[in-house]
């Protein structure tokens, strides 16, 4: 059993290790619980313990975490990389290369939300391309109905929003 939690540890290691970007935890989710290799539960308590250990770092918004490999989990991978099944690789490299640009672009969109000092909303809206930000814009509304909203629709809408901003400022 400590074998196995182990390699889903190390699973989720390889995975951060071949992308330059972060991963959410929906995306680890549907590669794990597809390939069957645990449960949801199992998997969730291998993300907390590599996150309390140091090995990977976790940012979470209102609608989703997303997990950055930090360089402890870097050396750990490399370490152990070996104790992964050469199968259990080539269906990871599979999965990330032939969902790579979607597992990017999920994560190249960021919003979130906050209460500021005024008692309304302060959303933040983001767009990453390369680590840096494209459009990084912050709005202010009165409730917090509209700011999950507005942050909702920014992973929707987020390309139709830059296009005409950038229309109208050149």
């Amino acid at each position: 059993m400590a074998e196995a939690f182990t390699l889903y540890k190390l699973i989720i290691l390889y995975m951060l290790d071949k992308v330059d970007f972060p991963l959410t935890n929906s995306q680890i989710s549907e590669f794990v619980l597809d390939k069957g290799y645990t449960d949801y539960f199992k998997l969730q308590q291998a993300l907390s313990e590599l996150a309390d250990g140091g090995l990977i770092l976790k940012e979470s918004t209102h609608n989703r975490t997303l997990f950055h490999l930090t360089e402890d989990g870097k050396g750990t991978i490399h370490l152990f990389q070996d104790k992964i099944s050469k199968p259990i690789q080539d269906d990871i490299d599979h999965f990330l290369q032939t969902k790579q640009y979607d597992l990017k672009n999920e994560v190249s969109v960021k919003a979130d939300y906050m209460k500021n000092a005024g008692e309304e909303y302060s959303v933040r809206c983001q767009v990453f391309e390369n680590h840096e930000p494209l459009i990084d814009l912050t709005l202010s509304v009165p409730t917090e109905k509209e700011a999950a909203a507005i942050a909702l629709n920014w992973q929707k809408k987020n390309q139709v929003v830059y296009a005409w901003l950038m229309s109208q400022l050149l």
